[in-house]
């Protein structure tokens, strides 16, 4: 009996977030290393920028098809340990067939392995419940949300150092590297619980679109999903004009990319804090609260100045890192733990397709002007903040007090 216990004990709170980090530190280093491998090994940027876009749309297929078979299995453990690896040999295919094979091929692996891309964010994130010290998640969830910002501050510059010093092959192979160290920790992961596995009954489609029912039904995961999804587009927007506001402002379109980090480092910062505050305020506040403090920081960018801009992101990023918090708590609450594999995983695919349709939407109106493009993000931000509000101004009329509440 002693045995059987310890098998099925789920890793520690450290455990769980030293392996999250080292996939998602893997996956923000893959995009900045699939580039540099991609321009080195076929000497044109365009062949990457391809890579990375079928990748990217088949991450956003990808999340509700895992979502469905980690809710449906009784190791989910096993299958997320499958997603990481096979999402790091995608990679590696990726790097192999580069510049020796057609780009067919190469396109082909790019897709495997952005299948399994949603497994390094919301896969992992539903399993959370189970490493969680006497069923309170709440801290665990927001230390969760600390990895994504320390991820995308460290992912980027182990990239380029192993480029740099290793060459451009050398920095996918770690970024590799990083996302398969996390499978031997997901193996950890406990077996699904009585009640916790959904049934066989319907087909895959339906029961994708199961998922896609309670998002839709239940108002807070409605409000919470469109505020996160509308945020994920202006920053693909943003993202889009980057390179120009870097050329303009800061003295080289390379440089732009310093804005991401000065964004990362706010999340990182105010996140970190987030975590170690009491939860005052009601998670669904903070996600409005996040999206209009996003849409003032979009607007000050407008102004184009160097100081401005730098403030700007780091103001965004501070209101990003506390929302990704309260977006994970909202889901927590208020998904049955049948359906929180696709909720999470379909959740992170919105928001991937979010940021591709902003970014894709952006390009052409970048283009013609900078300030115009930052203030549509901004005011997508505010449009997103509504569905929050609206939720607060319901819940409160429902039970006289906060916006948050018990899922009942």
């Amino acid at each position: 009996m002693r045995k059987s216990t310890e098998r099925t004990r789920p890793p520690s709170a450290r455990g769980h977030l030293a392996g999250a980090l080292a996939a998602r530190t893997g996956d923000e280093a893959s995009g900045p290393a699939l580039a540099l491998a991609g321009f080195a090994l076929t000497g044109t940027a365009s062949g990457a920028s391809a890579l990375l876009a079928c990748a990217t749309a088949s991450a956003a297929v990808g999340g509700p098809v895992l979502g469905v078979l980690l809710d449906r299995s009784r190791r989910p453990g096993r299958l997320l340990a499958g997603a990481l690896l096979l999402h790091a040999a995608g990679l590696v295919a990726v790097l192999a067939a580069l510049g020796r094979l057609p780009f067919a091929v190469t396109a082909t692996a790019a897709v495997v392995a952005g299948l399994a891309g949603p497994a390094l964010s919301g896969g992992w994130t539903a399993q959370l419940p189970r490493t969680a010290p006497a069923g309170r998640p709440d801290r665990l969830l927001a230390l969760d949300a600390l990895t994504f910002p320390a991820a995308a501050l460290a992912g980027p510059a182990l990239a380029g150092g192993a480029a740099l010093i290793l060459g451009a092959p050398a920095a996918v192979v770690l970024a590799a590297a990083f996302v398969a160290s996390a499978a031997p920790l997901a193996l950890l992961l406990p077996t699904a619980g009585p009640g916790s596995v959904a049934g066989r009954e319907v087909g895959l489609l339906g029961a994708v679109a199961a998922g896609l029912r309670v998002v839709v039904r239940r108002r807070p995961l409605l409000a919470a999903t469109s505020s996160s999804v509308g945020c994920a587009a202006a920053q693909g927007m943003v993202a889009a004009c980057v390179p120009a506001l870097g050329a303009g402002a800061l003295g080289g379109p390379g440089r732009g990319a310093l804005l991401l980090s000065v964004a990362a480092a706010g999340a990182l910062a105010a996140t970190a804090l987030h975590a170690r505050l009491p939860r005052a305020v009601p998670p669904m506040a903070v996600l409005g609260a996040g999206a209009l403090v996003q849409a003032g920081a979009w607007g000050l960018a407008a102004t184009g100045g160097p100081v401005a801009l730098v403030a700007a992101f780091a103001v965004a990023g501070a209101a990003e890192g506390p929302s990704l918090s309260a977006l994970f708590a909202v889901r927590q609450e208020w998904t049955p733990p049948g359906l929180r594999g696709r909720v999470f995983t379909t959740g992170a695919s919105l928001k991937i397709t979010g940021f591709a349709a902003g970014a894709a939407l952006a390009g052409p109106v970048a283009v013609r002007s900078l300030p115009v493009t930052l203030l549509l993000a901004a005011g997508v931000c505010l449009v997103s903040a509504l569905p929050c509000a609206r939720a607060c101004r319901l819940r409160r009329r429902v039970r006289g007090g906060s916006c948050s509440g018990s899922s009942g």
